[in-house]
């Protein structure tokens, strides 16, 4: 069972598993911060100092604190754009490497059939 899960834990897909956690991660940290520092206070001032998460209803002995829920969801709508907006920003630099028209790399499928293409001419040449 130690061997199985050693041959698991070496393999490339459980290493960059842990990789992706880890961006991932961090990533959110950023994306959170920049909500919370950044987003948040410039909504509060076009609000006019309005905090959202102090909004809330007595309701018999409790409170009904449903302004930090508006706050959490537009929170997640704020993370959720941003979020997709650095994956369409990341696709697209992605996509405008690719289509770099010098130092244009070959792939193996067409390195493949150049080999196949060499030896057949090398064994023409040979008869």
């Amino acid at each position: 069972m130690l061997k199985q899960f050693l041959q698991f834990a070496i393999r490339g897909n459980a290493i960059d598993l842990a990789v992706g956690v880890i961006i991932g991660t961090a990533f959110g940290k950023i994306v959170s911060s920049l909500v919370d520092d950044l987003v948040m206070p410039v909504i509060g001032v076009l609000l006019g100092g309005i905090n959202l998460k102090d909004f809330s209803l007595p309701f018999g002995a409790s409170v009904i604190q449903y302004g930090s829920f508006l706050q959490t969801v537009l929170e997640f709508l704020i993370i959720t754009y941003s979020i997709f907006f650095f994956v369409q920003l990341f696709y697209k630099l992605r996509k405008l490497d690719n289509d770099k028209p010098f130092g244009q790399t070959k792939t193996n499928t067409e390195l493949l059939l150049e080999e196949i293409r060499d030896l057949l001419k090398e064994k023409k040449d040979d008869e």
